[in-house]
């Protein structure tokens, strides 16, 4: 864990829970792709950085998911480095707390006011800003969170993100974090069609081609829509389609799942709904949902 892999003659990911991606640049400025999910991470990549001679310029957050971002504070006090990020993401960087609480729908309890879902705060520099390396290509991968991204480096090393996830993952835990399903699934159709050099993501292993983990992740997508319309074959609320979700798939609840597969179920209704396949409707005080 926390190994350097060089995947070109300029690119590397330090191999941890979510990938971090290192472009150098030259011998003055190199970049990091996320830094990691708190403080300890941090230090394990500053430790990884010195002992390679390498100054950090800054780092490129491709969203603002806590385990993508924890390392950021850490790294930007002791480095000074400038930390890119764009959109909502920027917002969600900036003020963390809107991660637990747009998850939870409400003010978060303590169970859910930890590094896993929050991540301290630190100061952003937007995509768009002249100090942004110009040879570095920003992609919009829009799905898994509001504003996502992925980078494209000048030699086509290609750094994924989120927007697919390894088989291992997705047999083990089924219902990935997700939060429009549309977007996301319009994703990997431009995912599937892209080509590099060498594709990282965050949560899968570094390939060359990644098409097939792309149809698998497309698989999964339809295969959890098809058990939620039929969970739905008769009028049912929110909570009982989330518990029969939870039961179908042997997963465990908590705190963290319990928002987590809760936000993208309610994502998944709402694409269903708005593409015809569900109705929704208000009774006894009580929204309920059933397939068309």
């Amino acid at each position: 864990m926390y190994e350097l892999v060089q995947v070109s003659e300029k690119c590397y990911y330090i191999n941890c829970p979510a990938k971090i991606g290192v472009y150098v640049a030259d011998k003055d400025n190199v970049y990091l792709v996320d830094s990691g999910n708190d403080k300890d991470a941090g230090r394990k990549v500053r430790q990884i950085l010195e002992k390679n001679g390498w100054h950090l310029t800054a780092i490129l957050n491709t969203h603002s998911n806590a385990d993508h971002i924890g390392g950021n504070k850490y790294l930007q006090g002791q480095t000074g480095c400038k930390i890119y990020s764009s959109g909502i993401e920027a917002a969600f960087t900036k003020y963390p707390v809107l991660e637990p609480s747009f998850l939870y729908g409400g003010y978060p309890c303590k169970d859910l006011r930890h590094k896993f879902l929050m991540a301290q705060e630190s100061n952003v520099t937007d995509f768009s800003e002249e100090s942004f390396p110009k040879e570095i290509e920003v992609i919009p991968l829009p799905g898994h969170f509001f504003d996502m991204v992925g980078f494209r480096m000048p030699d086509g090393v290609v750094f994924l993100a989120d927007c697919i996830s390894s088989r291992e993952t997705l047999d083990k835990y089924a219902v990935s974090f997700i939060y429009d399903v549309g977007a996301y699934l319009k994703t990997l159709d431009m995912v599937e069609g892209m080509e590099a050099a060498m594709f990282v993501p965050a949560h899968a292993e570094a390939s060359a081609d990644v098409k097939e983990l792309v149809r698998y992740n497309r698989d999964k997508i339809h295969e959890v829509a098809k058990k939620i319309l039929s969970i739905c074959k008769e009028p049912i609320c929110f909570e009982r389609i989330f518990q029969e979700v939870f039961k179908s798939y042997g997963l465990a609840m908590n705190f963290e799942q319990y928002v987590l597969v809760g936000s993208t179920v309610r994502s998944y209704l709402s694409w269903l709904k708005d593409n015809g396949k569900l109705s929704a409707e208000f009774q006894d005080s009580m929204l309920l949902w059933q397939r068309v």
